[in-house]
């Protein structure tokens, strides 16, 4: 899942939202120890969303529309539109709700940014500048993150113009893997975190 999901299923939760968006900067069980017990379990929450995610059969049917034109990288936007459509999502998020909601969550990360990692640190600055979590839910803030997204990865030859309208294509079917996927994943990270406090 993309940046907006693993904040959202941390719950509100500061160190969880903490460790569920640095998960993918931290390398190695040494660099992992260097964090509190509840960053950590934010990155094992990331680890386990993300497999969750990528072995769901929805996910892999939502995969097929993007695969023709990115290949490898046909999951990479699928998680990006997911965002989209959790940011759209009337039984989770309203616009204020959406707006306030990533605000707090930047507060969350710049309160901790001190331990943070430096790679990690330079993509917030535009993750924050630009307000991706609440830009995700307009056609132009998701045209954006695709764009950028594409002329970031290194093996993808594919133009974002190109993904966006493939988004843009099936954008009804890929909402509806969304609407079928997004809830299983909730109760899936729920159900973690309630062994986790056992």
């Amino acid at each position: 899942m993309n940046h907006l999901a693993h904040a959202y299923l941390s719950f509100r939760q500061p160190e969880l939202i903490t460790g569920n968006l640095i998960a993918d900067f931290v390398k190695g069980r040494k660099n992992m120890e260097l964090y509190s017990a509840g960053i950590q379990r934010g990155i094992r929450i990331h680890r386990a969303i993300d497999n969750f995610t990528d072995q769901h059969p929805v996910t892999g049917k939502a995969k097929l529309f993007f695969r023709p034109s990115c290949g490898l990288y046909s999951g990479v936007f699928t998680d990006l539109v997911y965002d989209h459509f959790l940011a759209n999502d009337t039984a989770r998020f309203t616009n204020d709700t959406l707006y306030s909601f990533a605000h707090y969550v930047y507060s969350q990360i710049n309160e901790r940014a001190a331990g943070l990692p430096p790679a990690f640190l330079e993509m917030f600055g535009y993750m924050q500048t630009y307000n991706w979590l609440y830009n995700y839910h307009t056609t132009d803030g998701i045209s954006r993150s695709i764009r950028g997204v594409a002329r970031r990865a290194k093996y993808l030859e594919t133009d974002g113009n190109v993904v966006f309208a493939v988004f843009m294509e099936h954008y009804a079917a890929l909402k509806t893997c969304y609407q079928e996927f997004f809830p299983e994943l909730q109760t899936y990270v729920e159900g973690l975190l309630q062994m986790e406090n056992r």
